[in-house]
């Protein structure tokens, strides 16, 4: 996959290490525009939304804390209009502690989403963290896509796969189960999380090899397998020293990846570019 020539979206808040923005999830509104959602983590984690018109060069519409969510932290949302209202799925950190658990608002508009607590949605169990949720509504129902770590291990907790649900609503989901998993012996030995899922059914995620390589996964394409809703990574490399990339397909055809990438100094940045 073929990165470069990629244009800067979003800073991070301050410089180092776990000091982030990223984790973005792009969608197209009704006039064209490109609606983005992302994370920036600093001394503390907000939720962005931010419009454009040509995709590149964004303006904040509105910023959501963690702190005013009633939680945390906060990572990775999904933006999905339901035909009738906008619907943010969030990834948060309640707060006092427990397992990562995914969060709901909605908004007559993005620019009108407002912190205040979240609605819980009921994606895993007590033993199991849920994050970064891919969320698509289509004309057969919903589909979600979910990162789970599983914490039965004391200090294993970075282990992740990503399971499949599917709903009448966008309320209540069922789980479907594992769609993919660690490859032993593999870069992504350590866990796959899926971060974009095209409309025929493949995508990317992302994996690490190992416990020291947490927060510096890389990129892997998947396809189908055939059999439900099962998935198959693809190659036995990354395809690209990025992540949590998503890609939003633009009104004239064009396809325009959002992902973040590190910088020297240890940070992450948001950024974008045209896919050829």
């Amino acid at each position: 996959m073929n990165l470069t020539n990629s244009a800067l979206v979003a800073s991070p808040p301050a410089t180092g290490v776990q000091r982030w923005a990223g984790a973005p999830t792009a969608v197209l509104d009704s006039d064209g525009s490109v609606l983005l959602a992302y994370r920036k983590r600093g001394d503390g984690d907000t939720l962005v939304l931010a419009r454009s018109r040509d995709g590149v060069a964004f303006h904040t519409i509105a910023e959501l804390s963690a702190a005013r969510l009633g939680a945390d932290a906060v990572e990775r949302a999904a933006l999905v209009f339901t035909g009738a209202v906008w619907r943010l799925y969030v990834s948060f950190a309640p707060r006092g502690g427990g397992p990562w658990r995914i969060g709901l608002l909605e908004a007559a508009a993005p620019e009108h989403f407002m912190p205040g607590p979240l609605r819980k949605i009921d994606f895993g169990g007590p033993l199991e963290t849920v994050k970064d949720p891919i969320v698509h509504r289509t004309t057969r129902g919903w589909s979600a896509w979910i990162c789970v770590h599983p914490l039965d291990v004391p200090g294993a907790d970075d282990r992740m796969f990503t399971t499949h649900w599917t709903s009448p609503d966008g309320l209540t989901w069922t789980s479907h189960g594992v769609v993919l998993a660690a490859r032993e012996g593999h870069w992504d030995a350590r866990g796959a999380r899926l971060t974009c899922v095209l409309p025929d059914g493949s995508g990317y995620y992302d994996g690490r090899r190992n416990r020291a390589e947490n927060w510096f996964e890389r990129c892997g394409r998947f396809v189908p397998d055939g059999a439900g809703p099962g998935l198959t990574a693809v190659g036995t490399e990354p395809v690209a020293d990025v992540r949590y990339l998503d890609i939003l397909t633009l009104p004239n055809g064009d396809r325009r990846a959002y992902f973040e990438a590190r910088r020297p100094d240890g940070a992450h940045e948001l950024r974008t570019t045209l896919l050829t």
